[in-house]
């Protein structure tokens, strides 16, 4: 069996972060940037998999420079090999340029029965990515997903909702989301970190995935959005406090009403 994960470095939730006044993307320098935590869970599903059913796990990462960190981890917690997709031209990238260079990676990897990906990441949060690619791929998608079992042809797994649980089953290939309720990542060992360093990683531009579209600013694989314009969140400001001396709530009802509340 052959597994991709997609896995995206981020900013650290716990960090501070900033963007850049250039053109209002995370300004990368001044941020502490960690491998998403819940790709990483995705990561090691596709890790147990590999020791349940033989699998070999390819690491697909689209990111600069920096984003190298996020697919070593992944390498040394026992992915076999990595894919890096690096390109200037795809700063700032939004949804959809995403997932069709995303989709481009994974069609570089031969006889994939299944992709394995986290259903958001922490810096955007648009949990589309993963169904963009599944259609680009043309493979059955199985999202939000946080018990999966893999079996022979196909995929079962188990969906939490608002009303209960859904099980859902597709045949392989296929590609599964997971949420953050998954499993509980593993920590590379001393090992697998020097073994890391001897995993390939093949890292690949927009020129070689996507030869043609991504050449000049209007090309299809460069994104179509940009932010014009970012403002800081405006301080918070005192509210109105009401000490309570019999008339608490005559002062609360003529707050309310004077803001057309009630």
């Amino acid at each position: 069996m052959n597994i991709v994960v997609l896995v995206k470095q981020v900013p650290d939730t716990g960090a501070e972060r900033t963007l850049s006044p250039a053109d209002h993307t995370l300004d990368r320098g001044s941020a502490e940037l960690v491998l998403d935590e819940i790709n990483e869970r995705a990561a090691e599903e596709a890790l147990r998999l590999k020791e349940t059913a033989g699998a070999e796990v390819t690491v697909v990462c689209m990111g600069p420079d920096s984003a190298l960190d996020a697919v070593r981890k992944v390498l040394a917690m026992g992915a076999d090999r990595a894919v890096h997709v690096r390109d200037e031209r795809l700063r700032g990238a939004d949804v959809l340029t995403t997932a069709r260079v995303l989709a481009a990676a994974v069609r570089t990897v031969p006889d994939v029965d299944l992709v394995l990906a986290g259903d958001a990441s922490t810096d955007g949060g648009a949990s589309a990515v993963p169904a963009v690619v599944a259609d680009l791929l043309g493979l059955p998608q199985v999202t939000h997903v946080r018990r999966l079992e893999v079996g022979a042809g196909g995929v079962r797994a188990e969906r939490e909702s608002e009303n209960g649980e859904v099980t859902l089953e597709a045949a392989l290939p296929a590609l599964v989301s997971v949420t953050e309720k998954a499993n509980e990542p593993r920590y590379p060992s001393f090992k697998g970190i020097m073994a890391a360093r001897k995993k390939p990683v093949t890292t690949l531009g927009l020129d070689e995935l996507l030869p043609g579209q991504g050449a000049s600013p209007g090309g299809s694989a460069v994104t179509r959005t940009r932010v014009v314009e970012a403002v800081a969140r405006p301080p918070r400001t005192a509210g109105t406090r009401i000490t309570d001396d019999g008339s608490a709530g005559r002062q609360l009802a003529a707050y309310l009403v004077a803001r057309k509340l009630v």
